[in-house]
This record gives C-alpha cells, sequence and structure tokens, in this order.
C-alpha cells in the first residue's frame, strides 16, 4: 500500500518549489524506506529546480539527509527497522569495472531505488540525486543507507550526505592534504569551509580561506583557517603567494566552480601543487589556459566527485568526529525550517545569507 506523504516536488523549470501529496511505495527487493529527520537544502537542489542538472521535471527535491529505516525490502541484509542512518548518492555497485579494480568511490553503476515515487495523478518523480528527501518519507536503494552513531543528532548529522562530503573529501581524499601541507580553499560556503575543516582535520599547517565577504571569511576561522582573503579588493594569487614564502599552495581546493576561480586556483598552486576543481560548474562555462603553463608547472589537476567518498567507509569516520568535537557539523547549521519554507530558502542561499539551511520534519 503505497504510503501518501508531503513533499517538495520542483514541477516546472525556474518555477517555485511546490509542497505536495505524493505517494511512496513499500519497499521492493534491495530497497528500504526511510522516514526523513531532517535534510538539508543544497545548492544542487536550485540547479535541479533551475533545469541545471537535467529537464526530467517533476523533480522530488532533497537529497542531504538522515533519518530512520521504516521497513526493508526483500534481500536486504544488513539494515532493520528502526536503524538511524544517512543517505548516500552514491551506493556502489560491486560489480562494474570501476569497483572490481578496488576503487568504489568511483562506482560508475551507483544503486538507486527501482520503483518510482510519484503524484497522486501517478506522474513518476525524479528523485534529486536519486534519493528525494524533501518529503516525510523516501523511498531509496538499501546501499544508499549508512548507519552511523544515532547519537549525533539529524540536523547536523545529514549534512555528511552531501555538501560536507565533498568539501571534507575534496581535501583528504582528492587533494590528500598531508601534515605540514599549506592549503588554499576558494569559496567559503558550505563545501568551502568543510574542505578546511577537512584539510585542518588532515594537519595542514596553513589554511588559507579565500572569498569575496567578509562575513564569510570571518565564519571560515572557526573551521579551521588560519588566514583570510578577501579577493574582492585584493589579488588572490599574490595574497596566497605572500602568505606562502612567495610559493603558492601545496593543494588549492576551487568550491566555486568558475572559469574566474579556476584560473585563480590554477596559478595560485606552488610548481608540483595539486588543483582540486569541488565546486561544480554551469553547463556552458569553458576554461582557456596557455598548454605550456600546463605543461610547466607540473602537478595535477583533479576534480573531486563527492568528495571521491566511500560512504560506508567515511560517514561514520565523519560522523564519530562530529561527536568527539573534531568537526564541527554543528556550525553549518544556520537555520531550521519547515518543508514549505525551502522557496525562501533558495533565496537566503543565493544571497549569501546562510551556510545550510536544514528541513527538519
Amino acid at each position: 500500500m503505497p504510503h501518501e506523504v508531503h513533499a517538495v516536488v520542483a514541477a516546472k523549470q525556474g518555477a517555485p518549489v511546490e509542497l505536495q501529496t505524493i505517494l511512496v511505495p513499500d519497499p521492493g527487493p534491495g530497497e528500504v524506506l526511510v522516514a526523513v529527520q531532517a535534510c538539508g537544502v543544497c545548492h544542487t537542489d536550485l540547479h535541479y529546480r533551475d533545469g541545471a542538472i537535467n529537464d526530467a521535471f517533476p523533480f522530488l527535491l532533497g537529497h542531504e539527509a538522515a533519518g530512520v529505516i521504516e521497513s526493508v525490502g526483500p534481500g536486504v541484509t544488513g539494515l532493520a527497522p528502526g536503524d538511524y542512518v544517512v543517505l548516500a548518492w552514491r551506493a556502489p555497485c560491486g560489480n562494474c569495472r570501476s569497483c572490481r579494480r578496488g576503487r568504489p568511490w568511483y562506482c560508475f553503476d551507483s544503486g538507486n531505488a527501482t520503483q518510482p515515487m510519484t503524484l497522486r495523478d501517478g506522474t513518476p518523480l525524479a528523485p534529486a540525486l536519486g534519493i528525494g528527501a524533501f518529503a516525510e518519507k523516501t523511498l531509496v536503494a538499501a546501499g544508499q543507507a549508512v548507519k552511523v552513531d544515532p547519537n549525533a543528532r539529524p540536523e547536523a548529522a545529514g549534512l555528511i550526505g552531501c555538501g560536507v562530503m565533498a568539501g571534507y573529501g575534496a581535501a583528504v581524499h582528492t587533494g590528500a592534504v598531508g601534515s605540514g601541507d599549506t592549503v588554499a580553499v576558494i569559496g567559503c560556503g558550505g563545501v568551502g569551509n568543510a574542505a578546511i575543516a577537512g584539510a585542518s582535520i588532515a594537519g595542514a599547517r596553513r589554511v588559507i580561506a579565500v572569498d569575496i565577504d567578509d562575513r564569510k571569511l570571518d565564519g571560515a576561522t572557526r573551521f579551521g583557517a588560519t588566514h583570510t582573503v578577501n579577493s574582492r579588493g585584493t589579488d588572490p594569487i599574490e595574497a596566497v603567494r605572500g602568505l606562502t614564502g612567495g610559493h603558492g599552495a601545496d593543494v588549492v581546493i576551487d568550491a566555486v566552480g568558475r572559469p574566474e576561480t579556476y584560473r585563480q586556483a590554477f596559478y595560485m598552486r606552488d610548481l608540483a601543487g595539486t588543483l582540486v576543481q569541488v565546486g561544480v560548474p554551469e553547463p556552458d562555462m569553458r576554461i582557456e589556459l596557455p598548454l605550456i603553463d600546463l605543461f610547466s608547472r607540473g602537478g595535477a589537476l583533479k576534480s573531486s566527485w563527492y568528495g571521491d567518498c566511500l560512504p560506508s567507509r567515511d560517514f561514520p569516520v565523519l560522523i564519530d568526529r562530529y561527536l568527539s568535537g573534531r568537526l564541527d557539523l554543528d556550525g553549518f547549521v544556520t537555520e531550521t525550517i519547515a518543508l514549505d519554507e525551502v522557496e525562501s530558502a533558495f533565496d537566503k542561499m543565493r544571497d549569501g545569507r546562510v551556510l545550510r539551511s536544514v528541513v527538519v520534519l
């Protein structure tokens, strides 16, 4: 019997989201039904609403969530009703060529629920990143539900499902920040601050936060930034070089994802340094760099997709660091809101007034 629940739906490109009643089926083979307790409002949800991901409207938004498993489908092992979980949008299949090579964090065939959630009239919904958690209940593949310590409050725990994991992993996994490294992070929103926190935890001796907003730069120090640069009135490349003995940073993380910031990040590196792009660009953006500079500066240019994480390995670790006081997840939660306030949360996010608005159900 399908479950009737309230949920946030993006019905048309660019139109305000709507609170609607949707139908969520009981879990089938390999699926679990999750009662959502909290879900962060992420830029990716806005990208879906605006048609920047694809045009598979209507979308069921929300993907940065924590909750409790309500029921499990046939064949599900390792999960049971009552388990406290964070939802992941990557669930390694174990069978693709990447998984078989021992690189499941690059899985090319990540699992999602096969049954659709629908509008009341039967119209299938496309769940954001295969999750759709701006809803009282959602249906996901069992591999997307990762058990974590239930002592972590859901408003904070859910954030590791996307933005925090992306930024933290960009520093720790993709950038391989190590003890004594110098790191620069461009963009001090949720993802950028998570990268700053990851770099600090990994032992970086200098973490330089770069942004055009002094309020965000002040906030970045809470997560471990040792120095800040306002690039609105200062050349950030020269500023970072000045803070690193004239050389540039060992690792530079672009958490904005624009041609201008990518170019800054490229030249902000030390020779043989690493550039990590984790900010999501728009499809029509292009970057042009002198080929001789690509050759002569050496190092590595990497993109970080979901922080190159393995959710089953990394989510419990980040929650443990949160509970031990080493990772300030609470600091990312600017406000808690209701389901019918998601559209206004998008406005605050655009204006840079919040790190995260979190829907609490």
